[in-house]
């Protein structure tokens, strides 16, 4: 697979320019948040579109598919284009794709048609794509390398805010508020989906032309003639290898749990709500991830990262352990506080699968942000699942997945040599 890589950080300095950083990673934040917000808001975007086109689970969990599917398609092109026009040009030209995705939900929403909601969305993804590609190296690079994982957290954390608001406002502008009656097909129109994506779509543009007038640190071009294939030695490191799958199965068990969200709490032997009311308690799932993120910024300076991980993933698997075994007010808390845990998961995952790579730390990156399309596939086999077994038990992949998260931090993520001579050392042990 020969290709170009995403941006290098090779040759930066974390040192002079303190100033620049500081103001730069703040400008950041921002981004990290809207990018947090437009994610979350499928989790209500599922229910609306399961009443309006009155669908099955699998149908409904292609939204995830359109919208995750979109990182594995564009990341390389991604990677390549920031290569060429740098961190900050690729912000912008993210956040006017992006805006372009908001606006079609206007004519999607005017020709009924579920495909073009889907196409909106892959067009939507593919803006918030070129922004991780160029916003996720660029936290990383804008300090010193050993606090990196730390800063990651961070940003993440307000990243987290936004998914911790977007339920609220999308029940409120969707559904009328947690307040408001069970929806059902022919009460839901299609013109409440167009208020909150161009409001959107207006927020993004904004956005972009403040990145555009911001002097920020000029970093992230790369002469083509020193690109590295994708394909490379990178593909041949263990660590980085199993971080990949670990991004995979984390994206995956987070988008799936959250999507399910409304329709499992709604349901009568879990919360007994209504949709928009189950709509309203997403914010708690998302919540827990932001307050995490904030306490693993500080705690993850002084405690070591693979445990920290490992631990979190433990707790997970006793909280989806429960939720599936229970019901009630029990069932539904133990899920919700499942987003505690996946708080510090991404990027402590992607700190530790990028660790000591030096010059193939581009590619690492690029896998990594392959490897996030774990969000289009699983959630949609979980619905599959669902509309076999139920809902219920189909939270039964988010559990595997948390148990490999686990194995990762203890053992995975331990660099030890390549995965050619980790294959050869057990052809001679055997």
């Amino acid at each position: 697979m020969a290709t170009s890589p995403l941006p290098s950080t090779a040759g930066l300095s974390a040192s002079g320019g303190n100033e620049n950083y500081r103001f730069a990673l703040t400008a950041l934040t921002s981004l990290f948040f809207m990018w947090g917000f437009i994610t979350c808001l499928n989790d209500i975007l599922i229910p609306y579109l399961k009443i309006l086109f009155d669908l099955n689970n699998f149908k409904a969990m292609l939204v995830q598919f359109c919208f995750f599917g979109a990182y594995f398609i564009v990341s390389v092109p991604a990677g390549m284009l920031v290569s060429k026009i740098g961190y900050k040009a690729g912000i912008v030209t993210g956040l006017l794709i992006a805006g372009a995705g908001c606006l079609l939900f206007v004519p999607a929403a005017a020709m009924h048609v579920y495909a073009m909601f889907l196409l909106a969305l892959f067009v939507l993804a593919s803006g918030i794509t070129i922004l991780q590609v160029a916003a996720n190296p660029y936290v990383s690079v804008l300090g010193k390398p050993e606090t990196a994982s730390s800063r990651l957290t961070m940003t993440q954390a307000f990243n987290s805010a936004g998914t911790a608001l977007a339920p609220i406002f999308g029940a409120w502008l969707i559904f009328g508020g947690m307040d408001a009656p069970e929806p059902v097909p022919g009460a839901v129109t299609e013109s409440t989906v167009q208020l909150p994506y161009l409001i959107l779509a207006a927020s993004l543009i904004v956005l972009a032309l403040i990145f555009a007038w911001l002097k920020l640190p000029a970093m992230g071009k790369k002469d083509p003639a020193e690109a590295l294939p994708l394909g490379g030695e990178a593909w041949r490191q263990r660590h980085l290898m199993l971080g990949a799958l670990g991004i995979f199965v984390y994206v995956g068990a987070e988008v799936g749990i959250g999507s399910f969200l409304a329709i499992y709490l709604s349901m009568p032997e879990i919360g007994d709500m209504t949709t928009a009311a189950a709509s309203h308690y997403i914010s708690w799932y998302f919540f827990g991830a932001m307050v995490g993120r904030f306490i693993g910024a500080v705690v993850m300076q002084k405690v070591n990262a693979g445990k920290a991980l490992a631990f979190n993933a433990i707790c997970a698997v006793i909280l989806v352990a429960i939720t599936i075994l229970s019901s009630g007010k029990l069932a539904m808390w133990s899920l919700l506080l499942v987003g505690l845990c996946n708080s510090i998961m991404f990027p402590t995952i992607f700190s530790l699968a990028i660790a000591g790579l030096k010059q193939y730390t581009s590619q690492g990156s690029g896998i990594l942000c392959l490897a996030i399309v774990g969000g289009a596939i699983l959630p949609v086999l979980q619905g599959l699942l669902a509309d076999r077994v139920g809902v219920q038990l189909a939270f039964v992949l988010p559990l595997l997945c948390y148990i490999y998260i686990a194995f990762y931090g203890l053992n995975g993520c331990n660099p030890r040599g390549s995965m050619t001579e980790t294959i050869a050392a057990t052809k001679e042990a055997l």
